[in-house]
């Protein structure tokens, strides 16, 4: 298995470094997630041997505990997934970076548990960018008031920049305006910025992280080109 992990992590490496240069950035702008949903303790563990730190997760209930078992690596966790209310007190301050902000009851609940914790919650806010019905996130027009509210009246959940999941197509290059308007957005809200940063853009996955790179992404989640495809 580590075998092939490695070659695996290398030509995402090694794309990333490539996407990178196409558009006059360094490698080292962009954090690689590797996203160990469905992967086993082992599997991620085997992943941080080889120099991987950042470890993405989707689901609460498997999230958790893998994160306990893992403890003594010092690992940073994100949530990528959808977080639902009453979930959030089982995964915070589990995780480092949670991805998924994306409506105001979640907001109370993280400003509620960061209090109890006297930790703040770090977090981007996910942006439903093609407007597709099965995809949680803020319509593009409502991201600027919830940023600015966010940030002025919930002092305990900061706000590090945005995520989007762009439709799933054949041809990546479908999706390259998607990711070029999420950077127009980041830089636009960059320039107002005021109790918020704009300090990260997650966006772009196995199939589309190369263009999305090349439009600003800094944050890209990858799994299946790393770990491969799970056998049923």
């Amino acid at each position: 298995m580590n075998r092939q992990l490695q070659d695996n992590l290398e030509a995402v490496k090694a794309a990333i470094q490539q996407a990178a240069a196409r558009s006059l950035r360094k490698p080292e702008a962009v954090t690689l997630i590797a996203v160990s949903k469905t992967r086993s303790a082992a599997e991620v563990r085997a992943l941080h041997e080889l120099g991987v730190n950042n470890f993405g997760e989707n689901r609460v209930q498997e999230a958790a505990p893998k994160i306990d078992a893992l403890a003594d690596l010092n690992l940073d966790w994100h949530l990528i997934g959808s977080l639902q209310t009453n979930k959030v007190r089982q995964i915070f301050p589990k995780v480092g970076l949670i991805h998924s902000l994306d409506r105001w009851s979640l907001v109370k609940e993280l400003e509620r548990c960061a209090l109890r914790f006297g930790t703040p919650a770090r977090c981007l806010v996910q942006v439903n960018i093609a407007g597709e019905a099965s995809k949680s996130g803020l319509a593009p027009g409502e991201v600027r008031e919830f940023v600015q509210t966010v940030a002025a009246d919930y002092s305990h959940v900061q706000i590090h920049g945005l995520m989007t999941i762009a439709p799933l197509v054949d041809d990546p290059e479908q999706v390259r305006g998607y990711f070029r308007q999420m950077k127009s957005m980041s830089d636009e809200l960059a320039a107002q910025a005021g109790g918020y940063t704009m300090e990260h853009l997650s966006m772009g996955m196995s199939g589309d992280f190369q263009v999305a790179i090349e439009e600003g992404a800094t944050m890209v989640r990858v799994g299946t080109a790393i770990f491969g495809r799970r056998e049923a």
